[in-house]
């Protein structure tokens, strides 16, 4: 079942819709899953640019039920830049951008997940949450995990803007106790903006792209954590191709497999 509702986040003064999947069958309770830019997932009708990721079609077809809770961004403006930039930058294409990042995930931690484990048959703890997102959500959902690893233990970084702001991002998590536990996947696409390349793993291994994500990912198994890389030969900066990574990260994140 699809449930669109406003909710009202009083740490971003705003209005934001909530897409959620409640599944068809069992009574719960369920682990939960947050996503930004929620209109991107279920239905292409809602998504910005007519293509949706297919989460609901593949949820059906899992053997894993959970709730999950697409959170909508802001679509004036700037505005989604700001509230999924987690660091101030004075350079790079995010230069000058607010940085409302912390408030979000105050605002999604603090206000609406109390209000969805209260609403629905959800299991509440951190072993049970995580969190997902592409481009500047991806950025999120990787800061989320650093930034609030006691409340969420797992997060899909798919083609995250690691961009001008990593240097910072990387500090925070040498400075941030993280729990073993913790699980993150990190992907990217040889058609996302740097000449194309063809071998994920050889050619591509000078890349920007690999070395951010790499280099992130080993900060999490630095820690004792699990991460998981994925170049997706091909694939392009969007949800048509995040879309084809849904059986990839789901079962990293949610069944315990081991990356091959």
């Amino acid at each position: 079942m699809l449930i669109k509702q406003d909710f009202y986040f009083h740490a971003l003064n705003a209005h934001r819709p909530l897409h959620i999947r409640i599944p068809d069958a069992g009574e719960g309770p369920f682990p939960v899953m947050y996503f930004f830019d929620g209109h991107n997932l279920f239905r292409d009708e809602d998504a910005t640019y007519g293509k949706s990721w297919g989460l609901d079609a593949y949820c059906a077809r899992w053997d894993k039920p959970m709730i999950i809770v697409g959170v909508e961004c802001a679509h004036e403006g700037n505005l989604r830049l700001s509230e999924y930039l987690p660091y101030g930058t004075s350079r790079g294409w995010l230069k000058g951008i607010e940085p409302l990042g912390e408030a979000t995930m105050r605002a999604i931690l603090f206000e609406l997940k109390p209000y969805i484990d209260s609403a629905f048959p959800t299991i509440p703890f951190r072993e049970c949450t995580g969190i997902a997102g592409s481009s500047m959500g991806g950025l999120m959902a990787i800061y989320a995990l650093v930034h609030c690893n006691a409340y969420i233990s797992k997060a899909a970084c798919l083609s995250p803007a690691l961009g001008s702001v990593s240097g910072m991002l990387w500090h925070e998590m040498n400075a941030t106790p993280m729990s073993a536990d913790t699980r993150a996947y990190f992907s990217w696409g040889t058609q996302e903006g740097y000449g194309g390349v063809t071998n994920p793993w050889e050619e591509d291994r000078s890349s920007w792209l690999y070395k951010a994500n790499r280099a992130t990912a080993n900060k999490i198994i630095a820690r004792g954590g699990e991460a998981a890389l994925y170049c997706q030969v091909g694939g392009r900066h969007c949800e048509a191709d995040w879309e084809k990574q849904l059986g990839l990260f789901m079962p990293f994140l949610w069944e315990n497999k081991r990356w091959d």
